[in-house]
């Protein structure tokens, strides 16, 4: 098992900063539907039915850089 690290940071309603070990992201989004882009170029949405843990993402975009 190994070690994890992630922090978010509210910037304003709706936009989160978020870091972790590897890179570090920007979500935009309202609770049910966000979407995220990361340093290595990485682009996902995902849409949700709050409360009940029903999610689906999509992957939109990823470079190169993102796939190592």
């Amino acid at each position: 098992m190994g070690l994890r690290f992630r922090k978010s940071i509210k910037m304003a309603p709706g936009v989160k900063i978020n870091f972790n070990k590897k890179s570090i992201s920007a979500t935009v989004g309202t609770r049910g539907a966000h979407y995220t882009v990361n340093s290595k170029g990485k682009r996902t949405a995902s849409v949700g039915i709050p409360g009940t843990g029903i999610s689906y993402t999509c992957l939109l975009y990823t470079s190169d850089a993102a796939d190592e």
